[in-house]
């Protein structure tokens, strides 16, 4: 039994997965459903996704909404206040959590733009793709592969 907490718009709810079993739904196409819930009809359409930020635009009987789904693992990710970025003065790029750097995407000298995939962190059994949140030049890579970081140590050191 697994909880999802499902954010629209403004709104959050959530839904546990035998809830969805009282959905009855049919795709129509690979981004066209039709989903009859309480007996009443729901024409649903997948505009845009992202399976990485797991979001997605939908329109439901042409109404648009923005989706943002959160699995339990993301909940209690964020109950530890591990998605919470460290305050640093610097441009630096340091581990959000604990954990071993399983793959380095990017090379000193490289200049990144925001969203760009800087490193893969295995944390919790889980691997998570650490992203920049600004452009900038590397400067150097602190860490190497395989190796083993503490919450808040400096794994990309950035230019001025």
């Amino acid at each position: 039994m697994s909880t999802y907490n499902i954010h629209v718009d403004q709104q959050s709810f959530s839904i546990k997965t035998e809830d969805l079993s009282s959905l009855d739904l049919h795709q129509i196409s690979t981004t066209n459903f039709h989903v009859l819930k309480d007996h009443q009809a729901f024409d649903v359409k997948i505009i845009t996704e992202s399976f990485l930020n797991k979001t997605m635009s939908i329109t439901v009987n042409g109404n648009n909404y923005q989706v943002k789904i959160d699995d339990e693992y993301d909940t209690m990710v964020s109950k530890m206040g591990l998605f919470e970025k460290t305050e640093a003065k610097s441009n630096n790029i340091e581990a959000p959590m604990p954990g071993y750097v399983v793959d380095i995407m990017v090379n000193a000298g490289d200049s990144i733009e925001n969203g760009t995939p800087l490193f893969v962190l295995s944390a919790m059994k889980m691997e998570n793709i650490i992203l920049s949140d600004g452009k900038g030049v590397v400067k150097s890579i602190e860490v190497k592969k395989d190796e083993s970081v503490d919450k808040g140590q400096l794994i990309i050191e950035m230019e001025a």
